[in-house]
């Protein structure tokens, strides 16, 4: 494992010298990036390292914090080549532990906040990182407090109900949830693990790229669709793509594009892209059936915008129906369950071809950020899907196997 040299600020650029539990730049608000010292890394590390590593989040210790880990195994999902789209390869993030890619900023952050002797976390939480904050926190032993929309999918509600954490619904949308936090953390003694409020989320979420990379023998696709709401995977990945461009494990210069995609309902990075801002507007009555995309703002925007604007990719928004039209076609022809955040990024890669942006010879990695079988109620209010149908009363004959 590294050890951290220190803490820079994603706004400024000042870097500060390492410290228990960091938060944000002091002077400006900004995210804070770990940094380790990768040229030592490149002497002692090469890519033949991974070879007998263990197929998980830690394989990629040595660009991860020293630490002992929270693990519940996650990580190296799989690159699976779409079956209908040729040099499009699906990555399937619903196989990590709480059924989504938010177990891997977890597992990191709360890795590192036991280590540093935090006993109470608190975060907002659209649904998936709730859940994940939840079976984290309840592996490490801490105490976690969650504020979550009313309405979030159920199951995000009884994971993190049964993993003991503190649950507060609100009449409102994660930024209302992120503000009760902001609000209460000082009195209440809680660490907040909001997104981008602490660093090591994205060091978790970093290791999407380093698979990426070494699911596909180190080489880089030409594009990654990344379906967007505080967008740290994508901030991670780029990241990743940053330290392994130093260490020598890819070619320098040759990243792919990213492409951020959201809803209809809720699309402040794609209006900021095309208005030529630095940083989105909150947006006003965010809605969409993906939990995951309704963030009205992100609190990395800037750096969001940016990646985008570097690596030539672009940013869109799908409607809804084009979500759930994603989720049946991916499920139908690749066999995948996916999240509706997967259906957009599905439906974003159409449009995109369409349009001529992406070609059939692009080589295409699209995430699949959760698994379906946490919106069952989503998706059965939005197919019509009556209630389920009530059981026959059980049959008195027991020991009996065969039929009667």
């Amino acid at each position: 494992m590294a050890t951290i040299v220190n803490f820079e600020c994603s706004k400024c650029g000042e870097k500060y010298a390492p410290q228990p539990a960091p938060t944000i730049c002091p002077k400006d608000g900004g995210p804070l990036y770990v940094r380790y010292d990768l040229a030592d890394i490149r002497w002692y590390h090469t890519r033949d390292s991974l070879i007998g590593a263990p197929k998980n989040l830690w394989r990629y210790a040595a660009v991860l914090p020293d630490a002992e880990p929270v693990t519940l195994g996650e990580g190296f999902t799989p690159l699976l080549p779409s079956r209908k789209y040729p040099n499009l390869f699906i990555k399937d993030e619903g196989l990590n532990p709480t059924g989504s890619f938010k177990a891997r900023g977890m597992a990191v952050a709360i890795t590192m906040l036991r280590h540093y002797g935090v006993k109470k976390v608190a975060a907002p939480s659209a649904g998936n990182a709730g859940g994940a904050l939840a079976a984290y926190a309840a592996a490490a032993g801490l105490e976690a407090y969650i504020f979550m929309p009313k309405d979030v999918p159920i199951a995000n509600r009884l994971e993190v109900e049964a993993a003991g954490a503190h649950l507060t619904l609100v009449d409102g949308l994660i930024s209302d949830c992120g503000r009760m936090v902001a609000e209460r953390r000082e009195q209440e003694g809680w660490f907040d693990v909001s997104t981008l409020k602490e660093p090591f989320r994205v060091e978790g979420k970093k290791t999407m790229g380093y698979e990426v990379a070494e699911q596909m023998a180190w080489t880089l696709p030409d594009a990654i669709l990344y379906p967007t709401g505080g967008g740290v995977g994508l901030i991670g990945m780029w990241k990743a793509f940053e330290e392994m461009e130093q260490l020598g494990w890819i070619e320098s210069g040759r990243r792919p594009k990213m492409i951020c995609v959201q809803a209809e309902g809720c699309a402040p990075i794609p209006k900021a892209l095309q208005e030529g801002e630095a940083v989105s507007q909150m947006w006003p009555n965010a809605h969409t059936l993906a939990a995951g995309l309704r963030v009205p703002k992100a609190y990395g925007d800037f750096i969001i915008l940016d990646i985008a604007r570097k690596s030539g990719g672009t940013a869109l928004a799908v409607s809804d129906d084009a979500i759930m039209d994603g989720v049946r076609e991916m499920a139908s022809t690749e066999g995948i369950f996916p999240a509706p955040e997967g259906g957009a990024a599905l439906a974003a890669y159409k449009q995109l071809l369409q349009s001529g942006f992406l070609t059939a010879n692009d080589k295409v990695v699209l995430f699949n950020t959760g698994s379906g079988y946490k919106y069952l109620d989503v998706f059965a209010k939005y197919w019509g899907v009556e209630a389920p149908v009530q059981l026959p009363a059980s049959r008195n004959i027991g020991g009996i196997i065969g039929p009667y």
